[in-house]
């Protein structure tokens, strides 16, 4: 097949985030498909950001499209969207001619790059299918208190049941989302379940050792018999660290160490809220490509959610898949409609916003036998290799083209 993938925010492993594009176009192009993958020049998720034009990473066509720069979620980033969609728009019967895609996927975080990817779909006779990152625009009216007769969100709420109305098949990252897209039009067996997933054989094959600073903290550590508990990641009010951090303050009679390791807004506040505290270490973040040796070298790992409704449709975050691949037993403080750790029995899951209950699981873990901790561990990493795999979801959404 000619495959067309229109995701605004698509990165790399030379550009950053966001991967998944990457992933799965590459494991496509390997079963014999061509693939071009559409997306914007500028992004706030990339580390760094292409000129605009046309570019070749591991078989796969990349193209840029011209996009204004922005910073942050304010009218810069709509600047931003609008100027993407509009050059799909303009570009369409172009892209449909001169691609000749059988398939069409429109990847969107916000919904109206529905409409052009529609186009050039009915323009190449081709299928059309609808990948949802977020329930949009559910997720700025919870998350960002957005009423539903707010302009922006009106616009995209009819985006959205359009596309649930027009796509062939709609692949959703959140497993509980189909009763949400049902009550906004989409039919019945339309919708597919492809969660967020990781490369095997690249976590295996990474052999960039930890930075000199962070070896020598955690070694040290190490010799002093601590039990090492690590995050890392984003250091935001989304993930929930200063529950982590309360929970440190009911941990000072234990030989337990918290290790965060990452950059955010929230760095200075959760440092803060630290001071004096010998049990709680602050580190920067390393390359992608020690996260393996980083994660390998803690006795458990914590990953932390605030109480929010959304989650009632699941999550599939990309760092619990990463957890997961180091074979640690993780503690996760999550509600939400699905939760991986539970469902693999490779940790402990208690509520989210309540430091007293990761406290007690890192208590119960520290009083584990370590065999029954490795253990643990290993069947995180075994449910990731038969769940994750981006050969078998490549494989899958492979399916769901084909219809």
């Amino acid at each position: 097949m000619t495959i067309l993938l229109i995701n605004h925010y698509a990165g790399s492993p030379a550009h950053g985030m966001e991967h998944r594009p990457f992933y799965m176009a590459r494991e496509w192009v390997r079963a014999g498909h061509a693939v071009t993958v559409l997306a914007a020049n500028q992004s706030h998720l990339r580390i760094r950001n292409p000129a605009a034009g046309d570019e070749t990473l591991a078989g796969i066509h990349y193209r840029w499209l011209d996009t204004p720069p922005y910073q942050g979620n304010g009218l810069g980033r709509i600047r931003n969207m609008l100027a993407f969609t509009s050059r799909l728009w303009r570009d369409a019967a172009r892209l449909a001619s001169e691609l000749e895609p059988d398939v069409v996927i429109a990847s969107s975080t916000y919904p109206i790059d529905l409409y052009p990817a529609r186009s050039i779909a009915r323009k190449a006779n081709a299928r059309l299918i609808f990948e949802v990152h977020d329930l949009w625009p559910l997720s700025p009216m919870e998350l960002g208190n957005l009423p539903p007769w707010h302009p922006f969100i009106m616009v995209m709420q009819q985006a959205e049941n359009d596309a649930y109305r027009s796509a062939d098949r709609v692949v959703s990252m959140l497993p509980k989302a189909e009763t949400h897209m049902r009550e906004h039009g989409l039919a019945p067996g339309k919708f597919a379940y492809l969660p967020n997933g990781i490369d095997l054989q690249e976590w295996e094959d990474a052999t960039d050792a930890l930075p000199a600073t962070h070896r020598e903290v955690l070694d040290d550590l190490r010799a002093r018999g601590r039990f090492v508990v690590g995050y890392a990641g984003s250091h935001g009010v989304a993930n929930a660290l200063h529950h982590l951090i309360d929970a440190a303050r009911l941990l000072d009679d234990l030989p337990a160490s918290l290790v965060l390791v990452g950059q955010g807004p929230e760095k200075d506040t959760l440092q803060a809220r630290a001071l004096g505290m010998s049990n709680v270490v602050f580190l920067p973040p390393v390359p992608k490509s020690a996260i393996p040796a980083l994660l390998r070298a803690m006795d458990a790992l914590y990953l932390g959610w605030n109480r929010m409704p959304l989650y009632r449709f699941g999550i599939s975050p990309n760092k619990l898949m990463d957890y997961m691949m180091a074979a640690k037993p993780i503690v996760h403080s999550v509600e939400a409609g699905n939760d991986p750790v539970a469902e693999s029995a490779c940790g402990f899951s208690v509520p989210p916003e309540d430091a007293e209950a990761v406290a007690g699981a890192i208590r119960r873990l520290l009083a584990m036998d370590p065999t029954e901790r490795e253990a643990m561990g290993a069947r995180g990493r075994a449910f990731v290799a038969e769940h994750h795999d981006y050969r078998v979801l490549a494989k899958r959404f492979l399916e769901v083209m084909r219809g």
